[in-house]
């Protein structure tokens, strides 16, 4: 009979080296996150915006396991985090926040900087004005805070229905949760659309067909307005911190336009701002330049 083999010899850095999928329990939620790279490094903590998930981190993440630690949870709603019916959940941007935080928590997090894009903007700064000493910097990337950044044609349907909450404009919103619509939102702005991997919106748009998802989103549609109501508690924030932050926008983004980006500065004069000529899903197409910026504009700063 043949002895077993020996099991290989696993490298000290392999489990830095790997991408690693997990869920923790955290405000009664299961959130599902992915985490790379060594714990002795600066965290970066990424949160996703609509209709995404963890899953449009996965090529920032390859880039910049070897020099920071990752952290991209799913936030309620989204992705593969589970949400217990029992839990009774809330869809509102506080309580995304309030999970988040919990998060935080159950993971062990002391401090980080904070990647932030679509709604992950309005999740992680409301984190930030709750633990503003443990957050060590900020990267931008279509991750709005200024009116200047709101795009009028693409907002007008979202604020009729903050104007007026009637099942009509409430419909009308549908078709962001379309296939089509989804497609667009990646493919929108993108010179080159053959950059876009398919199975990034058909991931988002068959998660976005659970049983009373699409009831959800459009709950938070409503509630985006909150977010603007706090834009000046986030400049403030930007103001009294004055963290280490590059603002990197997808240039043809028709939902957060350039100026959103270039305010920045209006707070925070030593903010790093820059362009890249993509649409609102950035990383899709510039995801190595965005992972070099990073490194060079916060890497030498934050701890």
């Amino acid at each position: 009979m043949n002895a077993t083999p020996a099991a290989a010899a696993v490298p000290a850095d392999a489990s830095a080296a790997a991408v690693h999928f997990r869920h923790v329990e955290a405000d009664g939620v299961k959130v599902f996150y992915r985490e790379a790279g060594d714990l002795s490094r600066p965290t970066l903590l990424l949160l996703h915006g609509f209709p995404s998930s963890s899953h449009m981190y996965r090529r920032l993440i390859d880039e910049l396991k070897s020099q920071f630690h990752l952290v991209a949870p799913d936030l309620p709603g989204f992705g593969f985090t589970e949400v217990p019916a029992e839990r009774g959940y809330v869809y509102t941007f506080d309580d995304l926040a309030r999970t988040v935080e919990a998060f935080v928590d159950a993971i062990g997090l002391k401090r980080y900087a904070l990647y932030v894009f679509d709604y992950g903007a309005p999740v992680g700064l409301r984190l930030a004005l709750a633990r503003p000493q443990q957050v060590t910097g900020l990267v931008s990337q279509n991750g709005n805070a200024y009116l200047d950044g709101l795009g009028e044609q693409a907002w007008a349907p979202v604020r009729r229905y903050w104007e007026n909450p009637t099942p009509e404009n409430r419909d009308g919103l549908r078709g962001l949760l379309t296939l089509e619509g989804t497609r667009w939102q990646y493919e929108h702005g993108v010179a080159d659309t053959s950059l876009v991997a398919p199975e990034a919106y058909m991931l988002d748009y068959l998660l976005l067909q659970r049983p009373g998802n699409a009831e959800l989103q459009l709950d938070l549609f409503l509630d985006y307005a909150n977010n603007v109501a706090l834009y000046p508690k986030f400049q403030a924030f930007f103001r009294e911190r004055a963290l280490p932050t590059l603002a990197i926008w997808g240039k043809n983004d028709p939902f957060f336009i350039p100026p959103g980006a270039e305010a920045y500065r209006r707070d925070n004069p030593g903010a790093v701002v820059e362009f890249v000529d993509s649409g609102h899903f950035a990383l899709e197409t510039h995801a190595p330049h965005i992972a070099r910026r990073i490194a060079e504009v916060l890497g030498p700063v934050i701890d």
